[in-house]
Formats: C-alpha cells, sequence, structure tokens
C-alpha cells in the first residue's frame, strides 16, 4: 500500500521543529528522524499523519557527547553508531555495542535511530529496554521549554509514553555506569531480526565476594519494560554463583505480568523471562 497524503517539512534547527510541532500536532504532525518504525506503519495506513517534520538536517541532533558521568544521545544519532568506537567507553559503551547487534538488520541499524525507538516505545525495543535499565533520562523540548522525565515515569504503556503531542524528544541521557560494572544481555526471537518476544538486560558489581547495584530490567514481556525490583532485592549481598542467579531469575519470573498474544500465552513469557534473566545474568559474570 501506500501512505495517505500528507505535508512534508524540513526544519534547520530544534527551535524551527519544535515551532512546527506545536503548530500542527492538532493535525496529528509527528516527527521524523529515521523512519524505521513511522514509515512502515504509515505505508499500511496504520498512522496517517497530516504532516512529517523531518529533523535529519538538525546537525546538532546527531551527537553523542559525554559529560560529568551522562552520555546524551541525540535524536538523530543512528542505531549503528554504537556498532563502532564511540565517546561512550567503560561498560555502558560496551553494554550498548552488545545490545545494538540484536536490533533488526543492519539496513535498519543503519537509518534507524535511538530516540526514534524510545519515542516509538515498542515494547520490544532493545533501547527502550536499556533506557529502563539504566534509569535514563528522556529530554523533551517544547515551546512551553525543556523538561526531563524519567525512565519509570517515561514508559506508560504499548507505545505509550509520557511525551505531550507538541513535545519533540531531543536526546537521551544515560548515566555512565562504574568502571567495575559487570553487563549481560539476552534476549529471544523466533528468527534473527525479528521482534523479540522478551530479553532481559543484568548489571551488577562485585565487593568483596558479594553482588551491589543489582538492575535487573525485562522487555518484550510487559506492556513497557522496568528493572524488577524483587529481581534485584535478590541478587543484593549474594555470591555471583549460579543459585543466586536462579533464585533472581525466579523472582523477576513472578514479579512480571506478561503479556498475551496470538502466539505466545502469558505462561510461555513468564518461564522465558527465567531462563533469559538466569543467562543474561551468567554473561554478565
Amino acid at each position: 500500500m501506500k501512505p495517505a497524503r500528507f505535508s512534508y517539512h524540513a526544519p534547520r534547527s530544534v527551535d524551527d521543529a519544535v515551532a512546527l510541532l506545536a503548530e500542527l500536532a492538532a493535525e496529528d504532525g509527528r516527527i521524523l528522524a529515521g523512519g524505521q518504525s513511522l514509515v512502515p506503519t504509515m505505508a499500511f495506513r496504520v498512522a496517517q499523519p497530516g504532516h512529517l517534520i523531518d529533523i535529519n538536517a538538525i546537525d546538532s541532533l546527531a551527537t553523542i557527547e559525554v559529560d560529568q558521568g551522562r552520555a546524551r544521545i541525540g535524536a538523530c544519532v543512528r542505531h549503528a553508531a554504537f556498532e563502532s568506537k564511540t565517546p561512550i567507553t567503560g561498560p555502558t559503551g560496551a553494554l550498548l555495542g552488545k545490545v545494538v547487534h540484536n536490533i533488526a538488520h543492519y539496513p535498519i541499524r543503519v537509518r534507524g535511530t535511538f530516540c526514534g525507538s524510545v519515542a516509538h516505545a515498542d515494547p520490544s525495543s532493545e533501547w527502550c529496554c536499556t533506557v529502563a535499565a539504566l534509569d535514563g533520562e528522556m529530554i523533551a523540548r517544547s515551546r512551553r521549554g525543556e523538561r526531563r522525565i524519567a525512565a519509570p515515569d517515561y514508559f506508560q504503556g504499548v507505545m505509550s509514553t509520557a511525551l505531550e503531542a507538541d513535545e519533540m524528544l531531543t536526546a537521551v541521557d544515560l548515566p555512565l555506569m562504574p568502571a567495575d560494572t559487570r553487563c549481560g544481555f539476552q534476549e529471544f526471537s523466533r528468527r534473527p531480526g525479528d521482534f523479540a518476544i522478551a530479553m532481559a538486560l543484568a548489571a551488577y558489581r562485585l565487593e568483596n565476594g558479594r553482588i551491589a547495584d543489582p538492575r535487573i530490567a525485562i522487555g518484550g514481556a510487559e506492556v513497557f519494560p522496568r528493572r524488577i525490583k524483587e529481581a534485584e532485592a535478590a541478587l543484593v549481598g549474594q555470591p555471583a554463583n549460579s543459585a543466586a542467579f536462579a533464585r533472581a531469575a525466579e523472582a523477576a519470573s513472578e514479579a512480571i505480568e506478561p503479556m498475551e498474544d496470538n502466539f505466545n500465552t502469558a505462561a510461555y513469557r513468564r518461564a522465558l523471562v527465567m531462563t533469559l534473566a538466569q543467562r543474561a545474568l551468567e554473561k554478565a559474570r
């Protein structure tokens, strides 16, 4: 199929883009960056925006900046940027480099954007799970100014976020994890490149041989990604061994409210989360 008719706009600055969005939000004006989520839905006429605001000419949005223990990822930074050397070093940079290879296929990673994935908020998005795990903050701009939205407040449901219709996601801030953090990521999909049915991201440090500062985030299984506090509590002060990992994985499985669809039952997703959480923890070790 072909998209419905729309008007195209190509602002040259963030202020211009925000002004256009404020003017056109009532006509379902949409921001276009990579387009790997939006354009297919337009082709099937699931989405029929009256206006597309293409931000690709705004050079300031295509940068990754690291300062004072945080990495800021601009709205036009492509997935593929994390497949090569970036300013983000240490465990956080290494984690992003691991996660990116699970995203779709190479042509999509070359064009799609980190922030576009976060704005779309598909439950099966690897970047959304990463943002939830690291307690990232979304930077939203409108004519009213700029506001920061913490991950637990940002993700609200399937493809639903706290962004207002006239707000543009200009960047995502990720805290940099300490240098001794260990990280692991595991997901499952039917075929390489398919949407993940479930995923788990694990991170922790060791102090005197015991787990400290654990993070366990689950994506794909529920309506939005989130940290699982029950699983994290099961890890604190425990040795980094398979028995502790199994208890935390079981806690994660019990804590979630899994989705059902035509192909996957809630019970299947619950069992899958247990397996993936343990494997992510083992990979971190």
